[in-house]
């Protein structure tokens, strides 16, 4: 097989603003194991965009943007569901921002002879193709970026900023999450911004400029995500694999504590995941043990057990048809971070 036999058949991003999920969520409240956990993951998610002090938080790790998820989390700010959002650099740069740039990913098998896809310049991400060649137009692309930025440290929030004012000129694909939240003035956050194409782009440009170059100040992320959870009111968690970004996201109530302000912990929490709990970890403590550690209130919290690409769809278009998203208010965290 050569490149182009790999590389034919395109992974569709679902749009779930098409179909009314409702009569399955629903249906799923009156069912058991992991479809009544869904339906209820569904039912506080509606209840933390209902409540008119809370300021909601979109973590995500894993893959399932590459999955076909992409467009849901898109919309997610789209549709102001999301007032903020923490990622693997992965998630934002190597999939969103990729696919921007006019990129694809594509079907492919684990059934396969991964030499021959490395021969192929092919990457994979278990059933899911990503041509390599395009990444590395991705990494130049950050590279070129940042060499039109000011010398000088940045959060990964005000970078992921930058990305997305490039793109209202030069995106090939319109309304990525990363063009969408500069639009809403939503911050994104990227704790670990170098584990991604990202990373590889920055590299090369201060490779380029030994002396002045852009930087990445990961305590800044930490310390202008915990400004927004001093400033709200009341916050929720809506957690997409766990790992970095959840972790990030709950440690803002004990870093807000540190800093002499104190603050409720997360009153509404969902973790979507398939990581086990019996190795002290669940990709980072179950949502009841984050409880032990100040950070998550555990009357409107959630696990749902499940592969994301499975039940996140689902979610998104319950409460897309239920919700009431147009009285909501636009927090717009990113104009307070830069006027500060």
């Amino acid at each position: 097989m050569n490149k182009k036999d790999l590389l034919k058949r395109v992974v569709k991003q679902v749009d779930a603003t098409k179909f009314d999920s409702t009569p399955i969520i629903d249906s799923m409240r009156e069912m058991s194991f992991t479809s009544r956990d869904t339906a209820r993951a569904a039912d506080i998610f509606k209840m933390m965009l209902e409540d008119k002090d809370c300021t909601t938080i979109l973590t995500l790790a894993g893959s399932t943007s590459a999955g076909g998820c992409m467009n849901v989390y898109a919309d997610m700010i789209k549709y102001n569901m999301i007032d903020a959002v923490v990622a693997t650099g992965a998630s934002i740069v190597d999939m969103d921002f990729f696919e921007a740039l006019g990129f694809k990913h594509y079907h492919g098998t684990p059934f396969i002879d991964d030499h021959m896809l490395r021969e192929n310049y092919v990457d994979r991400i278990y059933d899911t193709y990503i041509d390599e060649e395009e990444l590395q137009k991705c990494d130049a692309t950050v590279k070129a970026i940042a060499d039109g930025m000011e010398p000088r440290p940045y959060s990964s929030r005000e970078f992921i900023q930058e990305m997305g004012r490039w793109l209202t000129k030069n995106a090939k694909k319109e309304n990525s999450l990363v063009e969408l939240a500069y639009k809403h003035d939503v911050p994104v956050f990227c704790p670990a911004f170098s584990d991604s194409s990202a990373g590889f782009g920055l590299v090369m440009h201060q490779h380029a400029n030994p002396k002045n170059h852009v930087s990445i100040d990961s305590v800044k992320d930490f310390y202008e995500l915990t400004k927004i959870k001093m400033a709200a009111k009341t916050s929720g968690l809506f957690m997409i694999g766990g790992g970095v970004p959840k972790n990030f996201a709950q440690d803002t109530v004990v870093c807000a504590e540190c800093l002499g302000v104190e603050v409720p912990m997360h009153q509404y929490a969902v973790q979507i995941t398939v990581a086990d709990v019996r190795d002290g970890a669940c990709s980072s403590s179950t949502l009841k043990e984050a409880s032990s550690w100040g950070k998550v209130q555990t009357t409107y919290e959630q696990m749902v057990y499940a592969e994301a690409t499975t039940v996140v769809p689902l979610i998104f278009s319950y409460v897309y048809h239920n919700a009431d998203l147009k009285s909501r208010q636009r927090y717009a965290w990113a104009k307070m971070l830069d006027e500060m």
